[in-house]
């Protein structure tokens, strides 16, 4: 199957050294005007509130990333290999084609189903998906200051 017909993409999450433990999968549909994202995630840390000097850890940054390149080449700085946000139209961040909803935990579970019309699972063939240690704030540019990756999966079609 080419990419251009495809109906299905995946990509199969794995944590990285912060968070091995983090396993999941994020499928993606073809319907009719966009595509249907589903994410069950396993594993993610426990919720832990902002202080005075840190960010909270959770909810969970979810964005697609350039590559679908998910090694860690460098401990401190997991998963860079994925590059920047999937942003092929050059918006501001918070309206990027790779901005997704948080990821909302419960007991280290999320499940989250919703729709987005900006791509096809074709259009995202060989990217990833990253998964962050900290909330979005869909402001801040170029990525929303959302933090550490903690787990990533590279998007494959579904023959």
């Amino acid at each position: 199957m080419n990419n251009y017909n495809c109906i299905y993409a995946i990509a199969n999450i794995r944590g990285g050294n912060l968070y091995p433990n983090i396993y999941g999968t994020v499928y993606f549909e073809l319907v009719t005007a966009g595509t249907l994202v589903t994410a069950k995630i396993w594993g993610l840390p426990p919720y832990e509130p902002a202080t005075g000097t840190s960010q909270p850890v959770g909810p969970f940054g979810f964005h697609i990333h350039e590559s679908g390149i998910c090694e860690i080449t460098d401990p401190n700085d997991p998963f860079a290999s994925a590059g920047g946000h999937y942003n092929p139209t050059n918006q501001p961040h918070g309206n990027h084609v790779g901005d997704f909803p948080v990821l909302f935990s419960n007991d280290g579970y999320a499940m989250m189903n919703f729709f987005t019309n900006k791509f096809r699972p074709r259009d995202i063939i060989g990217r990833s998906v990253l998964i962050h240690e900290n909330p979005d704030d869909y402001r801040a540019q170029p990525a929303g200051n959302s933090g550490r990756r903690i787990a990533c999966g590279a998007i494959r079609s579904v023959e």
